[in-house]
């Protein structure tokens, strides 16, 4: 029930976002399947990690290649970061983040096949792999997510994550560019990250190496970690089985929207 819930109104709020295809007159062709149906079958897929040719067509009203090619689509155009802002947006609105606080960290993820941003992976006798690097609000509420290589340190998309905030409105007065402080693990221990950071305004909350465990910054930075829990829920995001890095950057966007969403309309 839950989950049919989440299912409307993330619909409600993707329809409009979605690009009109340009239908032919002369020669249409067969007619297009629902983009309803390609959405829930993209669900599925995401939540329960099975491969898209083994999507169950009759269940759904769109096979597993055109849902797989929708999700192509509507990511070229930008459709799930959209998404993923709006009900961000919403959220501020709501009064349900707090943004003054952001936490950042990164985890492993072993893959399949080879592909864009797949390389040895360090935690994992240096099989093929790729990262999730993952920044959220203080409550945990992913803002933004990249896909590397399982070779790329934490440290290396610390800039780049930043970048890839976006600027949130929703309430009166100015919009939300970045947060004041950023708590991080002893991976992103470097000064050169730190006087960045200061750079830009933000005040850097992070653990040194070398030194004992203890350092209280775990009873801030929990709620990252438990975001991680979330986005690998979604069966078909433990593993990357997509070849295509735009692809699993698509359901990557995807989880976010849905984990965003559901604390907007469940909390």
């Amino acid at each position: 029930m839950v989950d049919e819930v989440v299912t409307d109104a993330l619909w409600e709020r993707l329809e409009p976002l979605i690009p009109v295809p340009q239908r032919r007159f002369r020669h249409p062709g067969r007619r297009r399947s629902s983009d309803r149906a390609a959405l829930e079958g993209i669900l599925f897929v995401a939540r329960s990690g099975i491969g898209w040719n083994q999507l169950p067509t009759a269940l759904f009203g769109a096979s597993g290649a055109t849902c797989w090619r929708r999700l192509a689509e509507w990511q070229e155009a930008g459709v799930w970061q959209r998404l993923h802002e709006q009900v961000l947006v919403e959220l501020r609105a709501a009064g349900k983040l707090d943004l003054s606080v952001a936490l950042v960290d990164g985890s492993h993820l072993r893959a399949l096949k080879r592909g864009d941003h797949v390389g040895p992976s360090p935690v994992d006798r240096a099989k093929p792999g790729s990262k999730h690097h993952l920044i959220t609000d203080a409550t945990g509420t992913p803002l933004a997510v990249t896909l590397t290589g399982g070779n790329r340190h934490d440290v290396t998309q610390l800039i780049p994550l930043l970048d890839a905030l976006p600027v949130l409105r929703g309430r009166r007065g100015r919009p939300w560019r970045r947060p004041r402080y950023l708590y991080a693990d002893r991976g992103y221990d470097y000064d050169k990250y730190r006087r960045q950071l200061r750079d830009r305004g933000i005040v850097p909350v992070i653990a040194r190496r070398g030194t004992g465990h203890g350092s209280g910054l775990g009873v801030v930075r929990w709620p990252v970690e438990r975001s991680f829990a979330w986005l690998h829920a979604f069966k078909r995001l433990r593993i990357r089985y997509e070849r295509r890095a735009d692809i699993h950057q698509a359901l990557l966007s995807l989880a976010c929207a849905v984990i965003c969403l559901r604390k907007l309309i469940l909390n």
